[in-house]
């Protein structure tokens, strides 16, 4: 298949190289060029509507703004292939995707949400979650290179933004997750227990999944070096409270987890991990790891 890819960041990268490693041919434009680190196997062009010329495009920017700006402002549908499939794989809008998805219909163009799940790593192995909603047929088009990036694609349904509320929706939790970690730790090591015993409990008991494995090692050790920068990480939270205030809810652990992620980026931590509000919370109460 012949596969565009916009976007060479961390994640980006990985996904190319698996794509590539599939045997699809694939092209890539990012704003940044390849930073001095070509993918071999893949072709990198000039601009990005000479991306748009392919059977599917995924695109990996940063967020609503950076979507908006490289592809509706620079009109790239117009002049899109006839029957290309457009799959955002970024976590943006629940709004946006809607926009998204009747600015592709109106130049008949396919759109799909395919938000992903995983860190670094995971892209490079080829180990993702990617959620998926939009047209079925669409969805099976693509499937093949979805699946050179991924473990699994979990399919929601037939309207885009419905995987763009399940990502927001689990990177909220994954926040939750982090500070509950670090209250944890607050109560646990007042009492006298270690890091390390309690999240080995926790982790043999209670919580033995991936993201309670994932950030208990970067708490324990104090490691907030970038997985998921929290700028980003506070991105997600602003979307998530943007949702549900669509929906006319208020969700108060969002309100004080996106404050709390606000308040270590004021404090000059935008750019580590964004397990780094743990670090906050913890020198806050006396109990730095690192």
């Amino acid at each position: 298949m012949q596969v565009g890819l916009i976007g060479l960041g961390a994640m980006g990268r990985g996904m190319a190289d698996n794509l590539v490693h599939a045997g699809h041919d694939v092209t890539i434009w990012n704003r940044s060029g390849d930073g001095g680190r070509p993918i071999a196997g893949a072709r990198m062009v000039d601009t990005p509507a000479e991306i748009f010329q392919a059977e599917l495009v995924l695109t990996m920017l940063a967020d609503d703004a950076a979507i908006r700006s490289v592809i509706l402002d620079a009109g790239l549908l117009d002049h899109a292939r006839a029957g290309l499939i457009h799959a955002v794989t970024a976590t943006i809008s629940v709004a946006f995707a809607d926009e998204l998805a009747a600015a592709h219909a109106a130049a008949d163009l396919g759109y799909l949400s395919a938000p992903v799940f995983g860190r670094p790593d995971a892209a490079a192995a080829g180990a993702l979650n990617m959620v998926v909603a939009g047209d079925a047929a669409a969805i099976e088009t693509a499937r093949p290179a979805f699946e050179a990036m991924t473990q699994k694609i979990w399919t929601l349904g037939n309207e885009p933004h419905q995987a763009n509320a399940a990502k927001i929706a689990g990177n909220m939790m994954i926040t939750f997750a982090i500070e509950a970690m670090a209250e944890a730790l607050v109560l646990t090591g007042d009492n006298g227990v270690t890091p390390d015993a309690f999240f080995e409990l926790m982790l043999g008991t209670l919580f033995p999944g991936r993201i309670y494995q994932t950030y208990s090692a970067k708490i324990a050790s104090g490691d907030y070096e970038p997985g998921f920068r929290m700028k980003l990480g506070l991105k997600d939270l602003r979307l998530a409270t943007e949702a549900a205030e669509k929906a006319g809810k208020r969700l108060p652990m969002l309100d004080t987890v996106r404050g709390r992620m606000g308040e270590a980026i004021d404090a000059g931590m935008g750019e580590q991990d964004w397990s780094g509000i743990a670090k906050l919370l913890l020198e806050q109460n006396g109990k730095a790891t690192d």
